[in-house]
C-alpha cells in the first residue's frame, strides 16, 4: 500500500488547510493510501481523525520559536529537536509522496526537513498556499507594493506584519536560506492554488521548479442557493437589496476602508452586510447603517447570506484564489471585485464584475447594474459555472493523479 504524508502547523477543521488535508487524507485512503498528517501539537492538540497523526513538538518548543520570530526575524529557523524527531519518523512511516501545505507556523525548521527530503529523494508536493515560501519574510506582497523577493530580499518593508519580527531584519539572510534550502530539493513539485500564484512563482528563485495549477475546490451540496431561508431576521438585516462582504479577519489589506466609503455612494437604497472578524475601531469606523456579523463557522448559514444578497463584494487588494468568490458564486449570487491577484480567476462576464483596485466608484456602478439587470438573471448562469469549476472532490482528484503520476516513475 503507498504511503502519503502531508504537514502543515494546523489540522483543524475550521481551517482552510486543515480542512484540506482532511479530506486528501480520506480521499487518498479511498484510492488505496494510507493517509498521514503531521501538525503543530502544541497548537492542535490530538483530535480524532482518519489519518494516522504524527504530532510535531510542544508547547515549549512553539514558544521557543516564537520568541526566535519575535526578537530575531528567525521564523522557520528554530524547533530543530522537534524536526529531528518528525525526521525519525518520517523515517519510520517511509512514505512514498509527502506533500507539505505550510512549514511556517512556529513548528518546523525547514531547513532540516528540505535537507533531509532532498537526500531522501522521494517525490515532494509542496502546495504554494501564500507567498511566504519563496519571499525572505512576508507571506505576501501586494498590499505593499514590494517586488524585492524577485532577486533577493532586504530592508523589509512588512518587518512588523506576519511573522512579525520585533528588532532585527534579516530578509536577506532569510531568502538565501530559503533558496538553498527549497531551490535545492531535486525531488520537488509545486503546486498554486491559482494561475496568478504560479505566474509570481516563475519570477522567483523557484522558476526552474515543476508546477501545476491546481484551484481549491468548495462543497457545492453546501453552498448552493437557499431561497427561503430566515437568515435576514436572524441578523436583522432589513428589507430590500444588500451587498454582502465576508472575510475570516478583516485585516487592512481587505479592503474595510473601501466598503465605508462604497456605503456611502449605495445609500439609501442598498444596504451592506459585513461578515467576519474585526477590532472595535474598525467597527465604529463602519457607518452605523452596515450590519456586521461576527466571523460564523456556520457553512450553511453563510450560504444563506450569500443566496440572500444581491452581490457579493470583494475589495480586496491582495489575495490569491479567495474561497468566498467561489461560495457566493455557488450560491448563485455575482461577484463584485478588485483586479487583484487571483481573485479574478472565478469571475467572467456571467459570474460578476471586475474593476481596478481602488475605484470605488465603478463598485457602486457595478452593483447597481445588478439590481437593474436583476440577481435572477445571473443565479443560474453563476450556479452552472460552479458546478463545471469549484467541486472540491474533483479538484481533490487532480492531486490524487499527481501522486499517482509522481509515485509511478
Amino acid at each position: 500500500m503507498k504511503k502519503l504524508l502531508q504537514i502543515n502547523p494546523v489540522i483543524r477543521e475550521n481551517t482552510s488547510t486543515g480542512k484540506i488535508m482532511r479530506e486528501l487524507g480520506e480521499l487518498a485512503q479511498a484510492a488505496g493510501w494510507e493517509s498521514h498528517i503531521a501538525y503543530s501539537r502544541a497548537r492542535d492538540g490530538v483530535p480524532a481523525h482518519s489519518s494516522k497523526l504524527i504530532p510535531v513538538g510542544t508547547r515549549l518548543d512553539l514558544l521557543l520559536h516564537w520568541l526566535a520570530t519575535r526578537l530575531f526575524d528567525a521564523h522557520g529557523l528554530a524547533s530543530r529537536c522537534a524536526t529531528r524527531r518528525l525526521i525519525r519518523r518520517i523515517r519510520k512511516v517511509d512514505p512514498d509522496i509527502v506533500h507539505i501545505h505550510n512549514v511556517h507556523g512556529y513548528f518546523l525548521n525547514y531547513p532540516l526537513l528540505c535537507r533531509f527530503l532532498a537526500e531522501r529523494g522521494k517525490p515532494v508536493v509542496w502546495t504554494v498556499h501564500d507567498c511566504w515560501l519563496f519571499t525572505g519574510h512576508c507571506y505576501h506582497y501586494a498590499a505593499a507594493g514590494c517586488d524585492r523577493w524577485q532577486t533577493g530580499c532586504h530592508h523589509c518593508p512588512q518587518k512588523k506584519a506576519f511573522p512579525k519580527s520585533w528588532l532585527l531584519d534579516r530578509s536577506r539572510r532569510n531568502y538565501a536560506a530559503k533558496k538553498a534550502a527549497v531551490g535545492g530539493m531535486d525531488n520537488l513539485t509545486l503546486v498554486t492554488v491559482s494561475d496568478w500564484m504560479r505566474q509570481e512563482v516563475g519570477k522567483s528563485y523557484l522558476k526552474d521548479k515543476p508546477c501545476r495549477v491546481i484551484h481549491n475546490g468548495i462543497d457545492l451540496g453546501v453552498f448552493r442557493p437557499r431561497p427561503g431561508s430566515d437568515i435576514r431576521s436572524r441578523y436583522g438585516i432589513p428589507e430590500g437589496p444588500f451587498v454582502l462582504a465576508v472575510a475570516s479577519i478583516w485585516l487592512p489589506e481587505k479592503g474595510l476602508p473601501d466598503l465605508a466609503r462604497l456605503t456611502e455612494l449605495l445609500s439609501p437604497d442598498i444596504r451592506l452586510a459585513v461578515v467576519g472578524r474585526m477590532g472595535a475601531e474598525q467597527r465604529t469606523a463602519l457607518p452605523p447603517q452596515v450590519t456586521v456579523i461576527d466571523r460564523t463557522a456556520d457553512a450553511s448559514a453563510l450560504a444563506e447570506l450569500y443566496s440572500e444578497a444581491l452581490a457579493l463584494v470583494n475589495p480586496t487588494w491582495q489575495d490569491n484564489y479567495p474561497t468566498v468568490n467561489l461560495e457566493a458564486i455557488a450560491c448563485g449570487t455575482p461577484v463584485v471585485t478588485y483586479r487583484t491577484g487571483g481573485s479574478v480567476e472565478s469571475i467572467t462576464p456571467e459570474t460578476g464584475f471586475i474593476v481596478q483596485q481602488g475605484d470605488v466608484v465603478s463598485l457602486s456602478a457595478c452593483i447597481r447594474h445588478i439590481l437593474k439587470q436583476g440577481k435572477e438573471n445571473y443565479t443560474g448562469p453563476c450556479r452552472e459555472y460552479a458546478l463545471r469549476h469549484f467541486s472540491r472532490t474533483e479538484r481533490f482528484q487532480d492531486y490524487i493523479r499527481l501522486y499517482e503520476d509522481l509515485a509511478t516513475r
